[in-house]
């Protein structure tokens, strides 16, 4: 018979692998405007709508960072606004013995993906306790917009950089 222990083994210590947790998620912000109503409610076109989202990262202490994730979703009938949402979505992310190297493509990569379809519910939700069909954020490609990121900020760099210097990268935050 082959006995199994589950308590952990003298001597290894568990606490120095990688470690990556959700601490919270949460709506940080959110506001809807419907400046032109109530006259063009009345007004029978199709809205065009147009949708903003960015991301934002700020260190909170060491290994813990807030990722925001922020949407602007406009919708407009003959160039006048029919209805403005704002939302930011927002999660607290701990690392712990993560490489920096690592750490910043997970924060606008990971992250965001992990946010997103809070966001995209919240405004769902948002537009359409206001009296209109939802609207339903498409999916984001985030590994693709970091990627973009990351060559525009290396370009940035390389326009700043005189001959001399070293080549640096700078990540976006």
């Amino acid at each position: 018979m082959i006995e199994q222990s589950t308590a952990p083994q003298e001597g290894v210590d568990n606490s120095t692998g990688p470690g990556f947790r959700i601490q919270r998620i949460y709506l940080k912000d959110a506001s809807l405007e419907q400046p032109n109503a109530p006259q063009i409610l009345l007004v029978a076109s199709e809205p065009q709508v147009e949708v903003e989202v960015d991301i934002s990262v700020t260190p909170l202490s060491d290994g813990i960072f807030e990722v925001a994730l922020s949407s602007t979703v406009t919708a407009k009938v003959e160039a006048k606004v029919l209805f403005l949402v704002e939302a930011k979505q927002a999660g607290i992310f701990e690392f712990s013995n993560i490489p920096p190297e690592q750490i910043d493509p997970m924060l606008g990569i990971a992250c965001p993906t992990i946010l997103y379809p809070y966001l995209r519910s919240n405004v769902a939700d948002i537009i359409s306790r206001a009296g209109f069909q939802p609207i339903h954020l498409n999916e984001i490609n985030f590994h693709g917009m970091y990627e973009q990121r990351l060559i525009q900020a290396q370009q940035a760099s390389a326009m700043e950089a005189s001959p001399t210097d070293e080549s640096k990268i700078i990540l976006p935050h």
